[in-house]
């Protein structure tokens, strides 16, 4: 999401998948990124150290929350994630497996249609032009990737150096936290190739320097780590917006590190639709993995 007024803690339309499983009876939260919601500065879009660090803090402020109720939470946490959350999930189990939350520790990772292979399926299938992708959604997330990133990492220094005219001066200005997904999509053109350079084009498709490193960054969700815990990967060939190759490139780096996670395929659907089909099998896998203790 682009707009502060639509994350969690400020939208009521946002939280029906934390409802989903709090109504199973598990206690269930549900972070904003930072730079959303009330929060300062910018968000750091797809950006799994800052994903992380605001899940970690949401699991603390849970278990003060907790305290204060004289309720007791179970130790072992239980992940989910949707698209970016996707990638936030298998983060953030990274980091609890490695014990990143005092007296919490990781039960399972079930995210669904996250972007974990950035350089090898993303990008490519967002650059070319018969592509699984749609072109538009595209430009979208890789505008909002560029944009936001450069206000943490010197990409570039001027707008121009990377969008053409006349984006280089209305992009920037619409990843400023105020203007929703529909306004953003409303003002970029039908592609990325009409959005960027020729050069920032070319620097996409053989990524260097501070790009590739932050590009590497986002890729290590599943090849940095060996989870000791159920992991099901779910997602949807179809999907337009995020590529199931992204699926696919996770499931094959985890069984390169000893690791046969399965990957379920949601079918012909959409990005949005593979939400809706696989958050229920998830809260169902659940489930029996851990059954929610009631009263508690």
């Amino acid at each position: 999401m682009v707009a502060r007024a639509d994350a969690p803690s400020v939208s009521a339309g946002d939280r029906r998948e934390v409802a989903m499983f709090a109504g199973a009876g598990y206690a269930a939260v549900e972070p904003d990124y930072l730079g959303l919601g009330l929060g300062p500065g910018h968000q750091p879009y797809l950006d799994p150290a800052a994903e992380t660090s605001a899940s970690v803090d949401m699991l603390r402020a849970a278990g003060a929350v907790a305290a204060r109720e004289h309720r007791r939470l179970a130790p072992r946490v239980l992940l989910t994630g949707f698209s970016e959350g996707g990638q936030a999930a298998m983060a953030l189990g990274r980091a609890l497996q490695r014990g990143a939350v005092r007296h919490l520790r990781l039960g399972a990772v079930a995210p669904v249609s996250g972007p974990y292979d950035v350089l090898g399926a993303q990008v490519p299938a967002s650059l070319s032009p018969s592509g699984p992708l749609d072109p538009k959604f595209a430009a979208f997330y890789l505008a909002y990737w560029v944009v936001s990133s450069n206000w943490f990492h010197p990409l570039y220094t001027s707008p121009r150096q990377v969008f053409r005219a006349p984006y280089a001066t209305t992009v920037p200005g619409l990843e400023d936290g105020r203007h929703s997904d529909l306004q953003v999509l409303a003002a970029l053109p039908a592609s990325p190739l009409k959005l960027f350079t020729t050069a920032f084009l070319r620097q996409l498709e053989h990524p260097g320097g501070e790009l590739l490193r932050l590009i590497r960054a986002d890729d290590m969700t599943c090849t940095s780590w060996i989870p000791r815990v159920p992991v099901r990967l779910y997602a949807a060939h179809a999907d337009t917006q995020v590529s199931y190759q992204n699926s696919v490139s996770c499931q094959r780096a985890l069984r390169a590190h000893g690791r046969d996670v399965p990957l379920i395929d949601l079918g012909a659907l959409d990005h949005f639709l593979s939400e809706r089909a696989g958050l229920p099998p998830v809260l169902a896998w659940f489930e029996q993995l851990q059954p929610p203790a009631a009263g508690r």
